[in-house]
This record gives C-alpha cells, structure tokens and sequence, in this order.
C-alpha cells in the first residue's frame, strides 16, 4: 500500500504547483501510484500546465514513462516552467525513495529534452518503444529519451 504524504507548499518565484489528486494506481491496468498537479501564476488562478509524480518503479515507469511527466500550455512556454516545476518535485520525490529519478520524453521534442537539461538531468539513452506500449505507440511514438536525475548527488 501506497503512503502519500503532505507535499507542502511548492513554490519557486512565480510558479506555484497545486495538488489536484493522489492516484492510488491500478497494477491491473499497469498504472502507478501518483500524485498530479497544476502549474500556476503564484498568486493568479492562472493554470498554465499540469505535472505529475509517478512513484513506481516498473520497467514501464523505468524506461518509458518516467517518474515525472509534464506539459505546459502554449501560451506559457519558455519560462522553464517544465524544469522548475521538476525541481520543486524532486524532494518529494527522494522522500519516497526514488533515486535515481527518470524522465524520458521523445527524441524530437527538444523543449523536453531542454527542460530535462535545465532541471539538472544526464542523457542516459534513447530506448526504443516495444510494441506492448500500446497506448505510446498509437500516438506515433516509437522512441524515448531517458535522463537520470541523481537526487542526492544533486543535492535533495
């Protein structure tokens, strides 16, 4: 059984992150414990993207999903909101003992692969998507970028 805890306040200048839902996870349908939340305008009910923790660590999780994913609308890009909003997980993320921590995003999608850069991640690999990942491989992906993220080392 899964212990969520309290993630506290999250905030770095103007980006604050909310939490919307701790999802128990359902091994059935192969998914992870999580926790999801919302980016926003420090102070605004502006919502400008969503992140999530994902606390297992299956080969799926490992290799393809990652333990965080993130997507930041358009109208809000190019603040490193991605990459902050990382960092603000990762002691949450040490805290239920995931170190190292991974990230993957597609080979093409270079804002990705920059905000992995920025948030203080190392390019491990490019893996190829088996085709059991049925839900990566109908939208068009056949490959993942892996970044390692060593928590401690990095100092969290």
């Amino acid at each position: 059984m899964t212990i969520f805890y309290d993630p506290g306040r999250l905030v770095d200048g103007d980006l604050e992150l909310g939490l919307v839902e701790r999802h128990r996870g359902d091994p059935v349908r192969g998914l992870s414990p999580a926790y999801f939340f919302f980016m926003k305008r420090t102070g605004t009910p502006t919502v400008m993207g969503g992140i999530n923790l994902r606390l297992g660590d299956s080969e799926d999780v490992l290799l393809y999903y990652g333990h965080i994913g993130y997507g930041v609308d358009e109208g809000y890009r190019g603040h490193h909101y991605a990459a902050r909003a990382c960092m603000l997980l990762f002691p949450l993320a040490l805290r239920h003992g995931i170190d190292p921590l991974w990230i993957t995003c597609n080979p093409d999608n270079m804002p990705s692969r920059r905000a992995c850069e920025l948030a203080g991640g190392v390019l491990a690999e490019i893996e190829n998507i088996p085709a059991r990942i049925t839900d990566l491989r109908q939208r068009g992906e056949r490959q993942k970028c892996r970044y390692r993220f060593d928590l401690r080392v990095m100092g969290y």
